[in-house]
């Protein structure tokens, strides 16, 4: 009676584990297809938890072969769990909105999941009482949540990624009902027995068939979302990085938006480092946040005064892309590789908290605020550390997305880095492949006016460049009338505690794009 009781405690913990899992692993496909990751994790999250009660209560209709029904359910969840990112790629090759078919996985998982610890507390019921029954199937139930969090956050994501995760989720799934009806074969009549049998090849060949399949699959899905041939695609601890290639030219996707083109990626890093760079006279020392594609790196080096620059970019895997991808070397001309490039992969806000550095020019390459994650690095607090730690003329400048798809979202970064101390000045231009693209650059010492009249005398007759010149600096630091924003409501600041960047962005005007 102990193993029999022992068993289901196990089952519950591996349950546990998977449920949670599944969680992560829904929300985490609803943020990379759908966009905002708090939403997406909220909902996904919530909508689970509402699915589980629902199928608690379902479960009272279970009134007999217990056993038989548990181990049925098993069955079908570890279908499900394993194959959810196929299926969500699969659809994403036919149907425009992936959302509908991430959701409605959440909830029919969720009701599945909602109906185990019910019939576990009753198949448990002969051998503890009740109080001790609960409590233990819910301690271990419990249990397995946290190490399932664990296994998502420090193995499945990182290196299983989306594709081989879930099958993990299903062979769990599969092992708690191959474990009981083993052990537990006995209490179960003999056509039950048989069926069950039938039943357990089968699932153990689907999910065999699935992990050989899933990589053809999963990326034929993930080509349908892109126009030219993918050549790299990984999901990392951070973020789904893919680069596609045409016969002449390569785009950089993050999270299924567009970071750069080869075709016109110097009208976006050009007037991104030279304006601050030529505009500090004889930088020694520049700071690169993000970049790690190497295009901004490239174009600091341009200038023979730097000895140092430091490149801080979260995700290992980008900075590793910008340092040996043909494609990438090709473009940044080696820059990632430069003995005066140091690359550091950490988060921004923590680096410059820890940092005893000081610069010249900061330069904040990053992608745009369209999450709380993201907003962070394009709040008052974070723009007052990058203040800290620049020199007493220095200057800063940051990309900050478009002014007028998201010209509120645009405005708020401008007021923001002003709220911090700096003088600032807002640059845009047009970069063909992303439309109408702007920067704001910021100032420690002199006026917002003084800035933009150092700015419109800028020539660049000693430096290499593509594009920019004396004649662009007037175009990129005009702006004519706004025409796309309600000057009777203005902007807050961005703060950690009132994150309203990442809202300004999402409420843009994108359809217009």
């Amino acid at each position: 009676m102990a193993l029999r009781s022992n068993i289901l405690k196990v089952a519950l913990f591996a349950t546990g584990l998977a449920g949670i899992v599944a969680e992560y692993t829904l929300s985490t496909m609803a943020t990379y297809f759908l966009g905002d990751s708090v939403f997406q994790w909220t909902m996904i999250v919530s909508i689970m938890l509402f699915a589980m009660g629902f199928g608690s209560r379902l479960s009272k209709n279970i009134k007999t072969n217990l056993l038989r029904n548990f181990i049925t359910i098993e069955f079908v969840l570890s279908i499900l769990t394993a194959f959810v990112s196929v299926i969500t790629y699969t659809v994403s090759a036919y149907f425009e909105y992936t959302g509908a078919i991430i959701y409605l996985q959440s909830i029919v998982i969720g009701l599945l999941i909602g109906m185990e610890i019910p019939i576990v507390i009753r198949l448990n019921d002969e051998f503890e009482d009740l109080r001790v029954n609960v409590s233990t199937v819910m301690e271990k139930d419990y249990y397995g949540s946290l190490l399932g969090g664990m296994f998502f956050a420090f193995v499945g994501l990182p290196y299983l990624g989306l594709t081989y995760t879930p099958f993990i989720l299903g062979s769990i799934n599969f092992s708690v009902a191959l474990g009981l009806f083993l052990v537990l074969r006995s209490n179960l009549d003999t056509k039950v027995r048989s069926r069950l049998t039938v039943a357990t090849i089968s699932v153990m060949l689907t999910i065999a068939t699935g992990v050989v399949l899933a990589k053809d699959i999963i990326r034929y899905g993930e080509q349908s979302r892109y126009k030219d041939r993918v050549v790299f695609d990984a999901q990392t601890k951070y973020q789904k990085i893919v680069m596609t290639q045409s016969d002449q030219h390569f785009w950089l996707f993050i999270n299924g938006n567009q970071q750069l083109s080869s075709i016109d990626e110097v009208l976006y890093h050009e007037p991104l480092v030279h304006p601050v760079m030529a505009l500090s006279r004889s930088p020694t020392d520049v700071l690169i946040m993000g970049g790690g594609d190497g295009g901004a790196a490239r174009e600091v080096l341009k200038y023979s005064s730097v000895d140092r620059i430091k490149l801080v970019d979260l995700d290992p895997v980008m900075t590793r892309l910008g340092q040996e991808h043909p494609l990438l070397v090709e473009m940044n001309a080696g820059a990632m590789n430069h003995q005066k490039v140091e690359i550091i992969n950490e988060d921004g806000f923590t680096y410059l908290e820890q940092d005893s550095s000081y610069y010249d020019v900061i330069i904040i390459d990053l992608p745009d605020p369209k999450t709380v994650e993201l907003g962070r690095l394009y709040s008052f607090e974070f723009y007052k550390l990058c203040e800290k730690r620049l020199r007493p003329n220095g200057l800063i400048i940051t990309q900050a997305g478009s002014p007028y798809y998201a010209a509120r979202a645009f405005n708020c970064i401008n007021a923001t880095l002003s709220e911090a101390g700096f003088s600032t000045v807002p640059l845009h231009n047009q970069v063909v492949t992303l439309g109408e693209w702007g920067w704001v650059m910021g100032a420690k010492v002199g006026s917002a006016a003084e800035l933009k009249e150092a700015l419109k005398s800028l020539r660049y007759d000693n430096v290499a460049t593509d594009w920019i010149n004396h004649e662009a600096m007037t175009l990129i630091t005009s702006f004519g009338k706004k025409i796309f924003i309600d000057d009777d409501k203005p902007v807050e600041v961005n703060r950690i505690h009132n994150p309203v960047l990442y809202k300004y962005y999402l409420d843009g005007n994108w359809d217009l794009y």
